[in-house]
This record gives C-alpha cells, sequence and structure tokens, in this order.
C-alpha cells in the first residue's frame, strides 16, 4: 500500500493523481490533519534526498513546491527519505513558481509512474488519463526504456 498526502489546497480538478483515488494500492489523506501518520515502512519521495533505489511503500506528497515542503517538515525527521535519479523531465504546463528547476520538478503522477518503474511496481494505468502521458513518455524514454 502507498500512501499520498494531498494538501487541502489541492486543487483537484487539476491534479493528475485525482484519477488514481480509487486504485486499491493507494491511500489518499489530506492535509493539514490531526495527528501526522505513522511512516514506519515507508520511503518519503522527496528532492534533496539520496537516489531511490529500493522500497517497499511509497508516501508521495502532492502539493505546490511551497506547501510540499511544508508538509515534508511536518512529517517524521527520522522518516526514510529518497529522491528520483537526475535526468527526468516534466511534460507538465508548469505556470507554478517556487520549483528548484521547472523542468525537472514532475508533475506527482509523472514522479509517481519513475517511482514504480524504478522500483519494479506494475505501472499499468498510473498514466492511462494523463493528458501529457505521450510527451511525457517521449521525454524520458532514455532513461525509462533504455537501461
Amino acid at each position: 500500500m502507498h500512501l499520498i498526502i494531498r494538501h487541502k489546497r489541492e486543487n483537484l480538478k487539476k491534479c493528475s493523481l485525482t484519477p488514481l483515488q480509487d486504485r486499491k494500492n493507494l491511500t489518499f489523506i489530506r492535509y493539514p490533519f490531526n495527528k501526522p501518520p505513522s511512516l514506519a515502512g515507508y520511503t518519503i519521495l522527496t528532492g534533496g534526498a539520496p537516489v531511490l533505489e529500493s522500497a517497499e511503500a511509497l508516501c508521495l506528497i502532492d502539493a505546490t513546491w511551497i506547501l510540499a515542503d511544508i508538509i515534508d517538515k511536518s512529517l517524521d525527521p527520522y522518516a526514510r527519505r529518497r529522491s528520483l535519479p537526475p535526468g527526468f523531465v516534466t511534460a507538465y504546463p508548469r505556470k507554478q513558481t517556487g520549483c528548484f528547476d521547472p523542468l525537472a520538478g514532475l508533475a506527482s503522477v509523472e514522479a509517481l509512474y519513475v517511482a514504480y518503474h524504478i522500483l519494479g511496481f506494475d505501472t499499468t494505468g498510473i498514466l492511462d488519463n494523463y493528458y501529457w502521458k505521450q510527451l511525457f513518455l517521449e521525454a524520458n524514454s532514455q532513461l525509462l526504456f533504455n537501461k
């Protein structure tokens, strides 16, 4: 089971993860929460951490860059954190500011797909409802499919 922590201000109409809300292997929880969830056994996907190589369960933060940082700081400081390898680029037409690298700042669904791919989890259906699916796969085909 993987965990998605979504900020309450996330626009669900624009959110790339909204089509995945009914997947049985994903649990969505809303931030702010009364009590932070236990992250025992989870690997938090975040920037600036060692590269993701293994994980049994992922925790992905779904929010704008500024809010994602606030959420991350509210979580267990000792929880395992990992980042995606460099080189992946987004296909999402970003208008938001505050991103450390607008091209490398993946949409949540893109980050989830890449993490699943790296970990050998089944990626079937993850990008099915993502408007920029083809552009994303083409832009990252070298990293995803030519190892």
